[in-house]
């Protein structure tokens, strides 16, 4: 059973990116997966949500921008530099305009959890 719309993955891990198609497919999700996040063309279909890793503070705003620029979708941001239950993470992400974000590690059932809480959000 494949959901309506798809999510983009922009992750320049391999193994992760790979890891995080598989887990949503398996899901029941399309999904659309590579490095950059790549605008859509004219003409394609918009994702439902787009995930995208965060690997350093620095640029960070700046990317999210682009992306939300780039494709009218809510974005959930996996990344090691936030850290769970830390206040100042939280505010940075809300500053930042990001639906939900996913500390670094997590399981399959955080990250079904975290699509579907944004997805709903």
């Amino acid at each position: 059973m494949q959901r309506n719309g798809y999510i983009l993955i922009v992750e320049t891990d391999d193994l992760i990116r790979e890891l995080l198609e598989r887990w949503l497919r398996e899901a029941g999700y399309g999904v659309v997966a590579g490095p950059s996040g790549t605008p859509a063309r004219k003409g394609e279909e918009a994702p439902r949500l787009i995930i995208a890793n965060i690997s350093s503070p620095r640029g960070a705003e700046r990317r999210i921008r682009w992306l939300q620029a780039a494709h009218p979708a809510p974005v959930l941001v996996t990344s090691a530099r936030f850290r769970r239950g830390l206040e100042a993470s939280t505010n940075a992400a809300r500053e930042l305009g990001v639906r939900k974000v996913l500390p670094k590690p997590f399981t399959r059932e955080e990250l079904l959890a975290a699509v579907h809480e944004a997805l709903e959000g």
